[in-house]
């Protein structure tokens, strides 16, 4: 069992349900966060204990250091689980928790802070002999300086900030009038956006598809739990997961895995981490670009390929047990799928639609997993991410798990606002998607052609 006796959960949503349930397994009492507008949500209904922390603005409750320290003190739980994002990565948050003496739920301070910084995590890779896209070797000093990288490497390349995450602070520039323009906005959004102004270069490679690897440590000893194809994404936000990824050449999935593992020994990774890198599908070669210090989003369809429980391994790791894993314990069965279900418009653009859940009607059967926040006569707020759930399929091949997606997604009922629900129903029907021919730009695309498409018709 875990060293852990009295869990806080500082976060909300879906993956607050989902750590609830994975302390309540292992006999840990948990204590529930809550901002002044979230006090009715599942995860409340569920925790043994909920302390209330702050208004509504995330600034003034989730992301509030101050007012979680506090409620942690208050409660005496002796460990924090900070789920993704809010403050999962926030180096200093870890710190002060590992200064109360409390136990946090992930890689310790120096490690969030060494893998947050991309420059850094980019000298870590190499180090441990994992490729890279090319690009600066460090962060750019200035704006002679990112010209002068942006001509050794070649137009386009990107421009990302050092602190960014989730596919923020990202630009892409063509030439070297529009890398002029980009670096100062860039710097300036960094600043406004991370607290953090440094910016560095990287090639922009034009076809690709996004590949990650699950991993979890202990410290010492390191394994991998195969790789995750996201490459369906709309302002670089993923919206749809798969495990594994398909049409990777065997070799390259091998090689990737045991990348990912290098690296986080490398750094005596502790916990759940995931390694993201792109794969160039024109040259079929991957590099690494970041790491994210905490549990995915999209975790759920790697533990549906593997049957390990994720979220348990890191209460179990956190709580000073040794990995429970062995590299040749962990098997890939089958192929799983996740949709991001979110309270948007897919047709005005994907405008923010939170409201009363009057209709909430889940599939089932075999295979189908959801995981989520919200139950019939909840109120969406407004303040948030608009996720509502995540839809789960299981099949022992990738050609069932798309037809058993399509099967759940269509007695799927979530209502009476709108939802992607409808973008997903689409979706798994393309042929390109289900052909797995898809890259980082590919959705971007198919959504413009429905725009144009829909604007034709209409002026018919």
């Amino acid at each position: 069992m875990s060293g852990i006796r009295k869990l806080l959960i500082a976060n909300r949503g879906e993956i607050a349900v989902r750590i609830i349930r994975a302390a309540r397994d292992l006999g840990i009492r948990t204590v529930q966060v809550v901002s002044e507008a979230d006090q009715d949500m599942l995860a409340a209904r569920l925790a043994d204990e909920v302390r209330v922390i702050g208004p509504a603005p995330a600034p003034k409750s989730y992301l509030d250091v101050e007012r979680i320290l506090q409620a942690l003190r208050d409660s005496g739980a002796d460990a924090v689980h900070p789920g993704y994002g809010f403050l999962s990565e926030n180096a200093d948050f870890a710190r002060r928790v590992a200064e109360m003496g409390v136990i946090f739920c992930g890689p310790d301070a120096d490690t969030i802070d060494r893998m947050g910084d991309k420059v850094n995590a980019r000298t870590a890779a190499l180090a441990a002999g994992v490729p890279v896209v090319p690009g600066s070797d460090g962060r750019i000093a200035d704006l002679d300086s990112a010209v002068a990288v942006a001509e050794q490497i070649g137009y386009p390349v990107m421009v990302k900030a050092a602190a960014g995450g989730g596919g923020r602070g990202i630009r892409i520039a063509q030439t070297r009038e529009e890398l002029i323009a980009t670096v100062p906005t860039a710097m300036a959004e960094a600043r406004a956006g991370f607290g953090d102004d440094g910016l560095y270069i990287e090639a922009f490679i034009q076809k690709a598809r996004h590949i990650e690897v699950q991993i979890l440590g202990d410290g010492n000893r390191a394994v991998h739990l195969f790789e995750r194809e996201c490459s369906l994404q709309r302002r670089r936000q993923k919206v749809w997961e798969e495990a594994p990824a398909a049409l990777l050449p065997e070799t390259v999935r091998q090689e990737l895995c045991a990348s990912a593992v290098r690296l986080a020994e490398e750094v005596g990774y502790r916990g759940a981490g995931t390694l993201e890198y792109l794969y160039d599908m024109q040259r079929e070669a991957f590099y690494f670009i970041e790491m994210n210090t905490r549990i995915q989003v999209e975790h759920p369809v790697t533990e549906m390929i593997t049957g390990v429980d994720l979220l348990r391994e890191m209460l179990l790791i956190a709580g000073g047990a040794p990995l429970s894993l062995r590299q040749d314990d962990i098997r890939c069965t089958g192929h799983a799928i996740e949709v991001r279900l979110n309270a948007e418009n897919p047709e005005r653009h994907f405008f923010p639609a939170p409201g009363v859940i009057e209709t909430l009607t889940l599939p089932g059967g075999p295979g189908v997993r959801f995981d989520t926040g919200v139950y019939p006569g909840y109120k969406v707020p407004p303040y948030y991410d608009s996720l509502l759930g995540k839809l789960i399929v299981w099949d022992s091949s990738r050609d069932g798990a798309l037809n058993r997606m399509a099967g759940a997604l269509s007695e799927l009922d979530i209502g009476p606002g709108p939802s992607t629900a409808s973008l997903h129903r689409a979706l798994v029907q393309d042929p390109d998607v289900r052909a797995g021919a898809v890259s980082t730009l590919w959705l971007e695309d198919w959504l413009k052609a429905r725009a144009e498409a829909a604007a034709l018709a209409k002026s018919a």
